[in-house]
């Protein structure tokens, strides 16, 4: 009898043990979560830290509008003063706020808002350029005839492909 005694308390101390263990590695594994949730959290709503197109498409003015007809976009606005005698350029600090680039067969929603008259559309139109907005549609936007620069090309996307090579 005493040797079944110590082998059932073998196999009682073995469930416990085990089961600390699990419960330990259970509990680490919940943390680790909670953790990562909120720094993925706190990283990603800061306005000082822009990280995704998502967060570029919620900021911008009137969202639904302008994924549906354009494309969200990062406005800067910088003032440059050159003076000739003596001959110096001074820059401005630049101002980030959010924006939207229509789509040229999206410029209707400006006609229909009476936000552009049929001589901007035309004058824009004949440059083969398209509008930006910054500011709700509703409370007079700024709004910006501009011209597409696909020779300025993604340095990003360049860089990504070079750094790719290298490694």
């Amino acid at each position: 009898m005493p040797h079944r005694t110590q082998q059932s308390g073998n196999k009682l101390l073995s469930f416990r043990f085990n089961t600390m263990i699990v419960a330990i590695i259970g509990a680490a594994v919940v943390v680790g979560i909670l953790i990562g949730v909120s720094v993925n959290t706190v990283v990603n709503s800061s306005p000082d830290n822009v990280a995704s197109s998502t967060y570029i498409d919620a900021s911008a003015p009137d969202a639904d509008v302008c994924v549906q007809y354009g494309a969200s976009a990062i406005v800067t606005d910088a003032r440059v003063f050159v003076t000739l005698n003596p001959f110096r350029v001074y820059v401005s600090q630049a101002r980030m706020q959010p924006g939207c680039v229509l789509r040229t067969s999206d410029w209707s929603i400006l006609q229909q808002k009476n936000l552009v008259t049929s001589q901007q559309v035309s004058t824009c139109k004949n440059s083969l350029n398209t509008f930006a907005y910054t500011g709700k549609l509703e409370n007079s936007p700024q709004i910006s005839c501009v011209y597409p620069n696909d020779a300025a090309g993604n340095l990003f996307a360049s860089q990504a492909g070079s750094a790719t090579k290298t490694q």
